[in-house]
């Protein structure tokens, strides 16, 4: 009986690392147990979670910086605990935000050549309001400013950064540490899954989790994406019998999923990326040299294996890199970077064309990188839909980003020992100030009752 061959423009998708000396060797890669990607990329930067005692830092460059680390380059060095996520803010490519062990998430402002030969210690905006280790940031994908935390005090944060004020608060929304969050299309909504083992559909501006569901039975590591232009949740995980498996979701039933396939019995977390214009998810994971791609289509059973790409550099995170960065005249798709111990090696992904016409089939509209809601129309409530922009011709880069204006909040500022203690000598002087008061009064209010 002759097998019939499912069709896709994907299929033959193949992977090409770089070259040596166009991979950045020579890094400290953090050793930290928490399951972050440890790495962010956009068009203009790569960043990485670095290995650092005494506090926590991590490593900028721009593209143009390949080769040998020099050591001589400055790091991002504020954080008081170890840095476990980056994310850039999609909307201006000299901002990132960090998160820290330390409790606290930053903001920082990195100059367009780079950190310099000394390191960076002053963020542009310090967020104060967790109470234990903070392990994910997610920035808004339509609204600008807009930022979203998690931490180890089961809470989820949704921040104005500009301002440094907590716009919403969901507290206890798990029982557990919770893994990672992410929003939908156009940001009225979050997921987050959580050691809990619970997949979590979120109102932020209403405060509550609308829907719930026990993504995977097993204790290990999991992640939750959205699939924006299907509207569904993608979750990963592990089976009861430590089989490392998939979920496909709809959000508006989460009662079974739509599918659940296991993937193989490794043991390192699955890094989840999906790319809403092709409809093609990378899966790969801690530990794995390969990573998987799926095609993602409205008819059961949703989720169609199309290839892999090997390697024998296993891998301790991933960053996907945003659209406007592909080569579109080789037909790339796709952009990685991989990151080892040492080194960050970018991975491309084509689709092999003989033609070197601009393919409009493979590249429709993509996000522009421009917002299109104020932080102030998104926290009233207002929604849009993410810009978009032709790739026909490449993307240019603007020449200037939009300007924030940071407010910093004194009182969110962590204090030195020596200023703690100062502050409670004035606190206990006033204390006595205002005893002393009473007294007096009690006394004066005594000798009037006498009289």
């Amino acid at each position: 009986m002759s097998k019939i061959v499912r069709q896709s423009k994907y299929r033959h998708v193949f992977g090409t690392a770089a070259k040596k000396e166009d991979c950045i060797e020579g890094l400290k890669v953090t050793r930290t147990a928490w399951d972050s990607n440890y790495a962010a990329a956009n068009i203009k930067f790569w960043a990485v979670c670095w290995e650092a005692a005494g506090g926590g830092s991590f490593a900028v460059g721009p593209w143009a910086t390949k080769g040998k680390w020099d050591g001589k380059t400055g790091l991002v060095a504020g954080h008081k605990g170890a840095v476990v996520d980056l994310d850039w803010n999609p909307f201006n490519d000299n901002l990132i935000a960090s998160a820290s062990e330390d409790c606290y998430a930053k903001i920082w402002s990195i100059p367009d050549g780079g950190i310099g030969a000394n390191n960076m210690t002053e963020a542009v905006q310090t967020l104060s309001g967790h109470k234990r280790k903070i392990g994910n940031v997610k920035f808004h994908p339509v609204a600008n400013n807009i930022l979203a935390t998690s931490g180890a005090d089961f809470a989820i944060k949704i921040w104005d950064i500009e301002k440094g004020d907590t716009k919403f608060d969901i507290e206890a929304c798990a029982t557990d540490l919770i893994q990672n969050v992410d929003w939908n299309v156009d940001g009225s909504l979050l997921c987050s899954i959580s050691k809990d083992k619970k997949l979590r559909v979120i109102d932020p501006r209403a405060k509550k989790v609308t829907a719930e569901v026990e993504a995977h039975q097993g204790v290990k590591g999991g992640r939750a994406i959205w699939i924006q232009n299907k509207d569904k949740l993608f979750t990963v995980g592990f089976s009861k019998t430590s089989e490392r498996e998939y979920a496909y979701w709809d959000p508006k039933n989460l009662k079974e999923p739509l599918n659940r396939t296991n993937v193989d019995a490794a043991s390192g977390v699955l890094l989840p990326f999906y790319d809403a214009d092709t409809s093609v998810l990378f899966l790969g994971g801690k530990g794995d040299g390969n990573i998987r791609y799926y095609e993602i289509v409205d008819e059961a059973p949703y989720v169609h294996l199309l290839t892999q790409y090997g390697s024998n550099t296993s891998a301790r995170g991933l960053a996907m890199l945003p659209k406007r960065a592909l080569n579109v005249s080789e037909c790339e798709i796709a952009r990685f970077v991989k990151v080892t111990p040492d080194k960050l090696e970018p991975i491309s992904f084509n689709v092999p064309r003989k033609s070197d016409i601009f393919q409009d089939d493979i590249y429709p509209d993509t996000f522009s990188g421009e917002s299109s809601l104020s932080s102030a129309d998104w926290v009233s409530g207002k929604n849009a839909k993410p810009k978009t922009i032709s790739l026909k011709g490449g993307f240019v880069v603007k020449e200037k980003a939009p300007e924030v204006n940071f407010v910093q909040k004194v009182e969110d500022a962590p204090m030195s020992e020596t200023e703690m203690k100062k502050k409670i000598d004035e606190l206990t002087k006033r204390v006595a100030y205002l005893e002393s008061e009473l007294v007096k009064k009690d006394t004066r209010i005594k000798e009037l009752e006498t009289k």
